[in-house]
């Protein structure tokens, strides 16, 4: 009996170990995957816009799907970011939201991309760096100050940048990783939810990106087309 109980408490261990060492695997499998991704995104920079946008949507939008595949746990974030769930993304009226997308963007973006991505989208990204081909850099600058970012669809704020940092820093890090990069302290959280897939979302169904953290922290990686709206009271606009 005591032989019969041991060998199943080894075969239990033996199991148990097997399974930690294949969880372990199949994240490090995660972590090359993502970097030959990243790479790939970034050699594409030099290529043409549709090949851009291709990579893009490969870096931006498999993580999740990755995770998902190989059955690792998604994750909860740490610091002040506020989860919410799938029903947040749930069908509406118009995709993932009630409305489409404001006409009248900021920065002169584009209506279509924004409203594909916003309301019919979960994954994929308008491509590297398009944030600064629009008149954003033209029209914002140190003397500005804090910036809010709206809702593309319902106009409500996301967030406030730079915040707890200077002008420089907040271009910097978002021309670093190719998309408008916000921290903890820059989010309206009354608006704003974080999956646990690591999708960035709006209360209003709008699709905003994805929370990539760094050494640093929580780091939001938002296409501008998702918060290029103009709130509700004009003239509250900054």
């Amino acid at each position: 009996f005591y032989k019969k109980k041991t060998l199943i408490k080894l075969e239990k261990n033996s199991i148990l170990a097997s399974n930690h060492r294949y969880q372990q695997n199949m994240k490090n499998l995660t972590l090359i995957v993502v970097a030959f991704l990243f790479n790939f995104d970034v050699s594409c920079a030099f290529l043409g816009n549709v090949t851009r946008k291709t990579a893009t949507g490969l870096t931006m939008g498999l993580l999740d799907s990755i995770l998902g595949s190989l059955g690792l746990p998604q994750q909860n974030y740490d610091g002040a970011c506020i989860m919410g769930d799938e029903s947040i993304m749930s069908q509406k009226a118009h995709g993932t939201s009630e409305t489409p997308v404001q006409q009248d963007l900021r920065w002169n973006c584009d209506v279509t991309v924004a409203d594909r991505i916003c309301n019919y989208n979960r994954h994929y990204a308008e491509y590297r760096g398009y944030w600064t081909s629009t008149s954003f850099l033209e029209e914002e600058s140190q003397t500005t100050g804090e910036i809010t970012f709206y809702d593309s669809n319902d106009g409500k704020p996301l967030f406030v940048a730079p915040r707890g940092r200077s002008w420089e820093d907040f271009v910097k890090e978002s021309k670093s990783h190719g998309w408008p990069s916000f921290r903890d302290s820059e989010v309206v959280w009354e608006n704003v939810r974080c999956l646990p897939g690591g999708e960035a979302v709006s209360l209003a169904g709008t699709h905003l990106g994805h929370n990539l953290p760094d050494a640093i922290g929580n780091r939001y990686c938002i296409n501008l087309v998702s918060v290029a709206g103009r709130p509700v009271d004009a003239s509250s606009e900054n």
